[in-house]
């Protein structure tokens, strides 16, 4: 297929890298040029604005929030204004379930398509070509985009053919991602004060009752106090669990302990936490 692709940040570089590797014919945009030129090495080409990037059969989003894509898909010069009929517009930021209907409208009003696609993973599996895709969209647009998703993923979960519902699904995994790392925050800090060793405690952890990944990624982060670089920064899961809130509110489905997340969340960022890796979460618990 002939792509673009805007957003190289670290979740974006890796699935630029994965579908020029799978064959595709990619035009990358990023407002940092130099993250551009890195894959330009690797065979992409390099777009100056976003029109640039939207001269395919496809676009494909990665950015970090609902500022960014609505920006940069509804403004001046942007995506809906650029893509021509009948092409897609694929969305794998985890954004509002509010802005993927928006987004569906818009590029509908004007022939285009749109598919929602966030992906469950963090940067190393982005890189590898192992993410998991929730898809969602018209069937003949995501048969179409089929040949992305297998470039950039290990499985596609289809949901709906309503983009928004594969943003609801994506909002929901990351506040049960928060609600581990709370979780074992307070386990490993109730463990450590009574003397256990914190990767001992994991390892068990992770050899009986929680053999998942999210307990040996996020485990071994606490364990390690490896907090920086940040893979998934505590902003990120602060904006996360406030769309997942918003999303509840409209549903009228109380989610109580997704509002403790939040303060939680905000009381890492009032102590300056903003760019450590969100299993930073873990430190507000004491242990000593």
């Amino acid at each position: 297929m002939k792509i673009g692709f805007i957003g190289l940040g670290h979740m974006g570089a890796g699935m630029a890298a994965n579908l020029i590797k799978a064959g595709h014919e990619v035009t990358v945009y990023n407002r940092t040029p130099a993250k551009g030129e890195l894959l330009a090495a690797q065979g992409a080409k390099v777009a100056t604005d976003v029109a640039g990037a939207c001269g395919g059969d496809a676009v494909m989003t990665m950015l970090a929030d609902d500022a960014a894509v609505e920006n940069l898909a509804l403004g001046s010069g942007g995506i809906v204004h650029s893509l021509r009929p009948g092409a897609i517009h694929i969305s794998s930021s985890t954004i509002s379930v509010a802005l993927s209907a928006k987004l569906t409208e818009r590029h509908a009003e004007v022939g285009q398509r749109f598919v929602s696609a966030p992906v469950f993973g963090r940067p190393e599996a982005a890189a590898a070509g192992e993410l998991a895709v929730i898809a969602a969209g018209e069937a003949s647009a995501l048969e179409a985009v089929a040949p992305v998703f297998e470039a950039i993923g290990r499985k596609t979960f289809t949901v709906s053919d309503q983009p928004r519902l594969a943003n609801l699904v994506k909002l929901s995994g990351n506040f049960l991602i928060a609600a581990v790392i709370e979780g074992l925050g307070e386990a490993v800090a109730l463990v450590g004060k009574g003397g256990i060793d914190a990767h001992q405690y994991i390892q068990i952890l992770t050899s009986t009752l929680f053999n998942a990944p999210v307990y040996k990624t996020y485990g071994g982060l606490i364990a390690d106090r490896k907090f920086e670089p940040a893979g998934f920064s505590a902003v990120l899961g602060y904006k996360d669990i406030g769309l997942a809130l918003a999303a509840a509110d409209e549903l009228r489905v109380p989610m109580v302990f997704a509002s403790v997340l939040r303060d939680r969340f905000l009381t890492l960022l009032a102590r300056g936490g903003d760019q450590l890796d969100w299993s930073a979460l873990s430190t507000l618990t004491p242990s000593g």
